[in-house]
């Protein structure tokens, strides 16, 4: 069957089902360059032809996206991602969601879409004879009372199970709603930080993943909002606590073959393993900014807090910025590089996207691996890491986004258009941070000088 076959066999099963199901409206979402989620609806009545055409939309107004002199957009639905909003699922209407993907007015894909900026590394991988590209990102974020203030709402630690946990419910609560738009979860738990929680999404393909992400961020909202509280996936919401990572599980699979194993391998690991681990390596500080995408990320960014700042990989060690899980007899599909850096509220299409051309890179041109370090790297000094050619990760974001200003990979892997939006725009969110004067600053100088 061909792509426009299944494409319009799709279609299809959608508008039945809006029928049987009584859809009265489609949301259309997609997502601007800096990873926010974007969406306007249409009624059941428009369905068919936007599924066929597309519908158009003013792109000016989205960040990053095209000025007013050239903003004509048109947002054409991806039938595979039909699902209907369990949060708007009691009412007598059902509202149903599909991601677009953004065309111009000529049909082409437009360079400032996120979804095809994934779409063009994927393509990469399938050149080079990799069929799936698999992630599994881990998303922790904090539920607050309110978005006013971080407020939290128990004392509990990691993996508590006690009364302090009172998001007990929330999450099971947060597992039902994904399952019902199409997303297995693996398993929840409360996280390190107070007020902090986990909740897994099982693997997936590339696009998908990205596109689960997004979801998983708005139906975690929603679902907060229901019982009264606040989800944020800010990195680094309070003082002196861990932050909110998104740990991300990668392989590369030809078939149903995983490409990172070896068996013969003292760390069972494949060349194109241990290429691409050292492609994200040597390209880390450039990605940084994406991965890493705010001011508040490099609060979360520092030695001491569970967040891996140094440039190096290992199996066991949790320090290091990539970790390859000990493998077991019969796990050969789970072999995988865990990189631990990116932060959840970054872009996941241009986050995945990036990572994988960095992997790439290393395949495509033979970088070497280093050997693991299995020392905890916060316990050595600067010297020593040094010494052991441990690099480390931008301390600002003003550092990190001229690391990437100053990337090749990161331009080709993002396109020009996006890349230089988000640039300027990451250097004007680095001035306007620069330029504040902060409390902390008024209470540490104000009575001394």
């Amino acid at each position: 069957m061909t792509a426009v076959d299944e494409r319009s066999k799709l279609a299809s099963e959608v508008l039945a089902r809006v029928e049987q199901e009584n859809v009265e409206f489609i949301r259309l979402w997609f997502t601007d360059i800096l990873g926010q989620l974007k969406s306007f609806a249409i009624g059941r009545e428009e369905l068919a032809g936007a599924l066929e055409d597309g519908m158009g939309f003013d792109g000016s107004s989205i960040t990053g996206f095209n000025r007013i002199e050239e903003s004509d957009m048109v947002a054409l639905p991806d039938p595979s991602t039909f699902a209907i909003l369990p949060w708007r699922s009691g009412e007598s209407h059902k509202v149903g969601r599909m991601f677009c993907d953004i065309l111009t007015p000529d049909r082409k894909p437009y360079e400032g879409d996120p979804r095809y900026v994934m779409r063009r590394a994927l393509e990469r991988a399938k050149e080079m004879g990799f069929d799936h590209y698999y992630l599994g990102p881990e998303l922790e974020f904090f539920l607050f009372k309110s978005d006013q203030a971080p407020e939290v709402l128990d004392r509990g630690g990691y993996f508590d199970l006690t009364t302090l946990d009172v998001g007990s419910d929330f999450r099971r609560d947060c597992v039902f709603t994904l399952r019902e738009l199409g997303i297995p979860v693996e398993y929840t738990h409360h996280e390190v930080g107070p007020s902090q929680h986990e909740i897994d999404m099982r693997f997936a393909d590339g696009l998908v993943m990205a596109d689960n992400t997004m979801t998983y961020r708005i139906a975690v909202k929603e679902v907060a909002q229901k019982h009264g509280f606040y989800a944020t996936f800010m990195p680094k919401p309070l003082y002196g606590e861990n932050g909110s990572g998104m740990h991300t599980h990668q392989s590369l699979f030809r078939g149903d073959e995983n490409a990172f194993f070896d068996p013969n391998d003292e760390y069972y690991l494949s060349d194109v393993a241990k290429a691409f681990i050292a492609g994200q390596l040597r390209h880390a500080r450039e990605l940084s900014a994406l991965f890493a995408p705010s001011v508040n990320s490099y609060k979360r960014l520092v030695p001491g807090y569970e967040a891996p700042v140094y440039v190096a990989w290992s199996r066991r060690n949790r320090s290091a910025l990539i970790r390859v899980p000990v493998y077991h007899p019969g796990k050969e599909k789970a072999t995988r590089a865990e990189i631990r850096c990116p932060d959840p509220s970054c872009n996941p299409y241009l986050t995945f996207a990036a990572l994988l051309h960095a992997g790439l890179e290393g395949i495509e041109k033979g970088y070497e691996l280093p050997a693991p370090i299995e020392r905890n790297l916060y316990d050595l000094t600067e010297r020593e890491r040094q010494q052991m050619g441990v690099d480390h990760l931008p301390e600002s974001l003003g550092e990190a986004i001229e690391e990437m200003a100053r990337s090749e990979l990161v331009e080709r892997a993002l396109g020009s258009h996006i890349f230089s939006r988000y640039v300027d725009l990451k250097r004007e969110e680095w001035l306007e941070y620069r330029v504040q004067v902060t409390p902390w600053e008024i209470q540490r100088y104000l009575p001394v000088t």
